[in-house]
């Protein structure tokens, strides 16, 4: 198990630096810069632009150089906690990401939560109920919750509230809190608006984690040992949790790699169409800007949550199924 784990840590270096490289690639892809976008910007408004001070910061952040240099610049500043400089915000990455960042975790955490307390029974019900009237109801209302996108459902929930009670289901909190440090109150307003994002994105990933536990727990409940399992006299709910379940959670398992970068990035969309304080509008903003260091240093820390998320999730799988081993070879 320690060589495994020592082996996959030397594998994420390289994997984070080929990561990195074309990340930058790709923001470099588009012709320009953020300095030219928003030169473009000012001349469509209107506004006269001050060449000087734009070469000047072209000069201060290195837009003067070979993007090769520019990289290993960016990467350099990464590894020394120094995320560059966001230009759109006009102030450091890490302060631009700042209280965003602790209200898309505390979003994102409650809708898993939600999902996880609402999936969990009703798959297990839905299971072990096969093909009855309760069995056919949760599966058309988890059809329905696949089919129906969450950005649309965010519309539709927005324009019923404004409708029967006139009042705007949008943000995570009221007016007069947004960009003012947090306090009580602004706590108190957060936890007043968040459930309304947590049922919306929610409604996706809980309808999804029906079928899938509904399809693992009915094709280990047909297996030999759940017979024998109830041939020894185990209650059928004991039987349940001991034994099926407890196989058919590796999905659950496998789904840690992306859970966590899930979690920072939140549902973009979504957030975009409630006008949510999340990291995930910000982050298509950074995008469409260029503003290059405040998505790509975003981006690596996705990158850095997924290979981290994956191999939790494969020290969790061979820790809870045993036919799972981290060594290669045959078997006899």
């Amino acid at each position: 198990m320690l060589r495994y784990i020592i082996w996959r840590i030397a594998v994420m270096i390289p994997t984070l630096l080929i990561i990195s490289a074309l990340v930058f690639t790709i923001i470099e892809l588009p012709p320009g810069d953020y300095f030219d976008s928003y030169i473009a910007e000012l001349r469509a408004q209107g506004e006269s632009v001050d060449s000087e001070r734009i070469q000047l910061l072209r000069k201060e952040y290195g837009f003067d150089k070979p993007p090769v240099l520019r990289y290993f610049y960016w990467v350099g500043g990464m590894l020394h906690g120094d995320f560059g400089y966001s230009f759109e915000y006009d102030l450091p990455v890490r302060d631009v990401v700042g209280d965003r960042m602790w209200l898309t975790i505390l979003v994102s955490f409650v809708t898993i939560v939600f999902t996880w307390i609402i999936a969990f029974p009703i798959g297990m019900y839905s299971a072990t109920h096969q093909y009855s009237w309760g069995d056919y109801g949760l599966t058309l209302i988890g059809l329905l919750g696949l089919a129906i996108p969450n950005f649309m459902l965010a519309l539709i929930m927005m324009y019923f509230a404004n409708i029967w009670f006139g009042t705007s289901i949008g943000h995570l909190m009221d007016q007069k809190y947004l960009g003012e440090p947090m306090s009580w109150d602004k706590a108190k307003s957060v936890l007043e608006h968040i459930w309304i994002p947590v049922v919306i994105i929610g409604t996706g990933g809980t309808a999804s984690m029906i079928r899938r536990l509904r399809a693992n727990l009915l094709d280990e409940l047909h297996k030999q040992y759940v017979t024998t399992a109830r041939a020894k006299g185990l209650s059928p709910f004991r039987t349940l949790i001991k034994y099926p379940l407890r196989m058919s959670l590796n999905f659950f398992i496998s789904d840690i790699g992306s859970i966590l970068p899930a979690i920072i990035s939140g549902a973009e969309i979504t957030a975009i169409v409630l006008s949510l304080e999340t990291t995930g509008p910000m982050l298509i903003k950074a995008l469409q800007s260029q503003d290059m260091y405040l998505a790509g240093s975003f981006l690596m820390f996705l990158a850095f949550l997924t290979v981290i998320g994956v191999l939790i999730s494969d020290l969790a799988l061979a820790l809870l199924d045993p036919r799972i081993r981290l060594q290669g070879g045959s078997t006899k």
